[in-house]
């Protein structure tokens, strides 16, 4: 007997298990938050080699990181809602190839006709803008995929992996590049990083949909597990954002103060990190890269293990306790970490709290983006897009303000703020309640 995906047919043995579709798209967001990772990260390691070959000055590197930053933070709310109208397939894809090839333009941005007009700095800031605006409808259409491809007992588990990536990326990301820059110049690693990325941009048009019902392999008990309507349902629009509701709901501008505090914090790790574990810490250019893996493999092991825990939780306690459990925990734990790291003179055991630190600061993340679907699933690419706006201005802000505090008052004063934002973060999951959900009426 011939068993068709959305039909329902049992056979004569018993009803079949529930296929694992939403795995492979889960593993395919993986991949993308890889790519995403390596691209936006790549420059703190090459950061090195560019700045003596382009005459550049640490502020002015930080001015160039920051740019990312800001373009990114500006299109985050645009890439959201564009994944809640249009489908995280189509404009994932898009938005792939976009920043993969500005990505491999860094490495001629200093020879681009625009340079003429803008100077050396002023053609790498446009170039890594440009890098930022692509990337910023990635974790947003990564939460709009997870809303509509995983149950509400997995949606934790599932951003906590999809956005792990960021700790397998950026782990993998110092050692390869400082390789790659040593042998073959730091040119050659962003040519690298935008081939990947157009590869990976492939494998999703051609793999994923939007929904499991539009999916030829998702049988009827996966449908039924993620709990999404049958083939023959058409898909209902999102509607008009929901803006006013927005507005009169705190919860929602507590969340983004609060992962704005976690922006901050974690732009310190994706663009000092290594730099400072070779000019500070006193590590060589190579032994430096390998130990700067050391907060991403932490944040690889604790990002799906916070989704984890926040799912059973929700389940156990109720969503605005399983939430605030993990968010809260996490930030103070992380706060703790970065600050007795910074206080630590042993380099290596300053490295091991250090990496703990942003361990446990990623611990947080499946309960601050499964809090997005919480409060509006039809409209969690934009409300998560809002949300990571504030942890994009709260990271425009580290990469320039960390050094200038480094060269004011040392850098362990600047780790040390670095710990205060974390700190102020977890407070403010004292408020933070989103299984009371939007507020319609004021």
């Amino acid at each position: 007997m011939t068993i068709r995906s959305h039909t329902g047919t049992t056979p004569p043995d018993g009803p079949l298990p529930p296929s694992r579709v939403r795995w492979v798209i889960l593993g395919l967001l993986l991949a993308i938050s890889i790519v995403t990772y390596i691209d936006r990260v790549n420059i703190s390691v090459t950061a090195r080699q560019m700045m003596p070959a382009l005459g550049l000055t640490e502020l002015q590197m930080g001015q160039v990181f920051s740019a990312f930053v800001f373009g990114y933070a500006l299109c985050q709310i645009p890439g959201g809602w564009l994944g809640d109208r249009w489908g995280a397939r189509r404009v994932l894809t898009l938005a792939v190839i976009w920043w993969s090839l500005f990505t491999a333009l860094t490495a001629v941005a200093p020879t681009l006709p625009i340079t003429g007009l803008l100077g050396v700095l002023g053609s790498l800031i446009l170039v890594r803008f440009l890098i930022g605006v692509g990337e910023a409808a990635a974790l947003p259409n990564f939460n709009r995929a997870v809303a509509n491809w995983l149950g509400p007992h997995e949606r934790g588990l599932g951003i906590g992996i999809a956005i792990g990536g960021i700790g397998i990326g950026s782990a993998l990301t110092p050692p390869l590049t400082a390789w790659i820059m040593v042998n073959f110049g730091w040119q050659m690693a962003f040519y690298v990083a935008g081939a990947l990325g157009l590869l990976i941009a492939g494998l999703w048009f051609f793999l994923a949909t939007d929904r499991p019902a539009e999916h030829p392999h998702v049988n009827a008990a996966e449908a039924a597990l993620i709990g999404g309507a049958p083939a023959s349902v058409k898909p209902v629009s999102t509607g008009p954002v929901p803006w006013l509701a927005f507005a009169r709901t705190p919860t929602i501008w507590w969340l983004v103060l609060s992962y704005s505090c976690l922006g901050y914090v974690a732009y310190v790790y994706m663009s000092w990190f290594y730099l400072y574990l070779v000019n500070v810490r006193g590590f060589g250019v190579l032994r430096g890269a390998l130990f700067a893996s050391g907060p991403f493999l932490a944040i690889t092991l604790f990002c799906p293990l916070g989704g984890w825990a926040t799912d059973r939780l929700a389940a156990r306690l109720g969503v605005n306790k399983g939430r605030a459990y993990v968010g809260g925990a996490g930030m103070l734990l992380s706060s703790f970490s970065i600050m007795l790291g910074a206080f630590t003179e042993a380099p290596l055991v300053a490295i091991a709290l250090l990496s703990l630190g942003a361990g446990w600061l990623y611990f947080t993340v499946g309960a601050y983006w499964s809090s997005t679907v919480d409060l509006s699933k039809p409209h969690a690419g934009t409300l998560s897009g809002l949300m990571n706006t504030g942890a994009n201005v709260g990271g425009s802000l580290s990469p320039t303000v960390t050094p200038w505090l480094a060269e004011q008052v040392g850098w362990t004063a600047a780790l040390g703020t670095a710990a205060l934002v974390a700190l102020l973060g977890a407070l403010l999951w004292l408020r933070i309640k989103p299984g009371d959900g939007l507020r319609t009426r004021g």
